[in-house]
C-alpha cells in the first residue's frame, strides 16, 4: 500500500505502508487534508513515526463486525478510546488514557490509500455533501468547539489568517456575536470579506477590545496579540499548537483575571450538519490538490505562508 510515512522528521514516499489490521473498520481514503498540525509533526512537535495526517473522507472497504457500513462514505473521529479507563468513565472520552490517535500517537493516518479506525468513530456523510466539503468535517468539529466559549453579543476577536483562523471564523460567524478576525496576510482579507466578516491589522489590534479571543496562528507570537486584545475577565480560546515554548505574563493574566482554556476535538455531527445544510461552506478555502505519489510536494505547498487548505487525493 503506498503512503506517506514520517519518521526522525522526515517524510518520504513509500509504497510498502503497513495495511490497515484487520479487526477495525477498514477506509479507503477518497481524499485528506493537510493541516498544521501536520507540518508541525514534521518539525518535531510530537515524536511519531508512521503515516501521518488526520482529515479525510472515504469509503468503508470491510467492517467484520458492522457489515452494514461497508459501501458507505464516511469521516472519523481521530481518538480511538478503550472505553475502560477512569477517565472514559467519567465521559472524557477524548482524553482517554490509553487511546491512540490517527496519524498522531500509535496509529498509521489518513495520508495513505487506506485506513482503519473503530467502526464507532465513524460518522456517514450525506450524498449530497461533496468529498471536497466533507474532508473539511474533522477541523470544522473542531472550530465549532469554540462556540462553547462564546455568548450571545460577544466580542469576538479569531487571531489568525490561516486554515484554522478561516475556519474558526465561519463557525463563529454563525452565532449572535461581533466577530472580527486579524490578519497578518492582506491577500486573506478579500476571502473574508466575501463571508461578510470584519477584519484588522494584527499590528492594530486595540487593548481589550474583545469579550473572547480564539487564538489560531500557530505560532508563539500570536499569544501577544491575544493578550493585548482580550478584556480583563475575557477568555483567550486557544486552538494553536507548536513545537517549543512561549513566553508569556501570567501576572497580568492573573491580575486581570483572564480565563486561558484549550481547545482541541470538537463534536462531528454538528459539523456535517452544518456542511449538509450549507450554512457553512469551506471549499473555497482549498488552495491545491496534490496525487498521494506528490505528498511531499503538497506538504511543501501546504507550509508556504498564506496557503489555506491542501488536499492529498489518493
Amino acid at each position: 500500500m503506498q503512503g506517506l510515512w514520517l519518521e526522525a522528521q522526515r517524510v518520504r514516499v513509500r509504497e510498502d505502508v503497513p495495511a490497515p489490521s484487520i479487526g477495525e473498520a477498514i477506509v479507503r481514503v477518497a481524499r485528506a487534508g493537510v493541516c498544521n498540525t501536520d507540518l508541525e509533526m514534521v518539525r518535531g512537535y510530537y515524536p511519531f513515526t508512521g503515516v501521518p495526517g488526520h482529515e479525510f473522507v472515504g469509503v468503508v472497504e470491510r467492517a467484520d463486525d458492522a457489515p452494514e457500513w461497508v459501501g458507505r462514505r464516511v469521516a472519523g473521529e481521530i481518538n480511538a478510546v478503550c472505553g475502560t479507563c477512569a477517565t472514559c468513565r467519567a465521559g472524557r472520552k477524548t482524553h482517554c488514557e490509553k487511546r491512540t490517535v490517527l496519524g498522531l500517537i500509535g496509529r498509521n493516518g489518513t495520508f495513505a490509500e487506506r485506513l482503519s479506525l473503530p467502526v464507532a468513530n465513524l460518522h456517514a456523510i450525506p450524498d449530497h455533501v461533496s468529498d471536497e466539503a466533507a474532508v473539511f468535517t474533522e477541523p470544522l468539529a473542531a472550530a465549532l468547539h469554540v462556540l462553547d466559549h462564546v455568548r450571545p453579543k460577544d466580542r469576538v476577536l479569531v487571531v489568525g489568517d490561516g486554515k484554522l483562523g478561516h475556519l474558526v471564523a465561519l463557525a463563529v460567524r454563525t452565532a449572535d456575536c461581533d466577530l472580527r478576525v486579524a490578519t497578518r496576510v492582506p491577500r486573506a482579507r478579500p476571502i473574508l470579506a466575501a463571508k461578510g466578516i470584519a477584519t484588522v491589522a494584527s499590528d492594530d489590534v486595540a487593548e481589550a477590545s474583545a469579550d473572547v479571543v480564539v487564538e489560531c496562528t500557530g505560532q508563539a507570537g500570536g499569544l501577544a496579540v491575544a493578550r493585548r486584545a482580550v478584556r480583563p475577565a475575557g477568555t483567550i480560546v486557544m486552538k494553536s499548537t507548536y513545537r517549543g515554548e512561549a513566553a508569556f505574563d501570567f501576572t497580568r493574566m492573573v491580575v486581570d483575571e483572564v480565563t486561558i482554556v484549550g481547545s482541541r476535538c470538537g463534536p462531528f455531527t454538528p459539523a456535517i450538519r452544518a456542511l449538509a445544510d450549507g450554512s457553512i461552506n469551506p471549499t473555497p478555502l482549498i488552495a491545491a490538490r496534490y496525487r498521494l505519489e506528490d505528498g511531499l510536494a503538497a506538504l511543501e505547498r501546504a507550509a508556504e505562508p498564506g496557503v489555506l487548505k491542501v488536499l492529498i487525493q489518493p
